[in-house]
């Protein structure tokens, strides 16, 4: 039965991305650029929480490999491995996504990039390159769900983060109106999977 519904919400959620591009993102980024314009800092200073879970990411897999270097992981130590592998996996992952999916931005915020605020620009310009071509999917929601989604099975008991964090970074972005609805949803659907996968992969043994 956990399974069913796990793979009912994955479908529902696969297909609100399509829904999102055709119906509610550009709808959306009208009414934040109309509501929120003003305050529009307050709300990306919300979305700042995902730096430092990208360096301590990396001081964390420093840390963890060092140690395996000298022995085998202590229990926490391995759970701190795979929280970092979540993150940098996701990194990498929404990275090679942005290029391959080459999206236009709701607002204009680099050099001038080609926007739907100022101009009128909606559209996916596959392997384009550049800042400016990069909204999809959404990086910050993509590292706060995988970060939450290795969490959400390593310390059950912090599972109230989880519940706080995502929203809040969608939040943010939404009404910093630096993201598309669907940008937020593909993120954190691809960080989750991955953190989720990532949390109960198998660790190697220290020799």
């Amino acid at each position: 039965m956990a399974g069913m519904k796990k793979a009912a919400a994955l479908i529902i959620l696969l297909a609100a991305i399509p829904l999102s591009i055709a119906y509610l993102d550009q709808p959306l980024a009208l009414w934040a650029h109309a509501q929120f314009h003003g305050v529009r800092k307050t709300f990306h200073n919300v979305t700042r929480v995902v730096e430092p879970m990208e360096l301590l990411a990396m001081l964390g897999l420093l840390w963890c490999g060092a140690r395996f270097a000298f022995g085998r992981l202590a229990r926490p130590e391995a759970a701190l491995l795979r929280l970092s592998l979540a993150v940098l996996t996701a990194i990498g992952a929404k990275d090679l996504l942005k290029l391959a999916f080459g999206r236009t931005w709701p607002e204009t915020w680099t050099n001038g990039n080609p926007s739907f605020i100022t101009d009128h620009a909606y559209y996916f310009a596959p392997f384009h390159g550049g800042l400016g071509w990069s909204s999809f999917p959404s990086g910050h929601q993509t590292v706060t769900a995988a970060f939450c989604g290795a969490l959400w099975v390593l310390a059950p008991r912090l599972r109230f983060l989880c519940v706080a964090l995502m929203p809040a970074v969608a939040i943010g972005l939404i009404g910093a109106d630096e993201h598309w609805l669907s940008d937020i949803l593909t993120g954190g659907l691809l960080g989750w999977l991955i953190g989720g996968f990532l949390a109960k992969v198998e660790l190697p043994k220290a020799a």
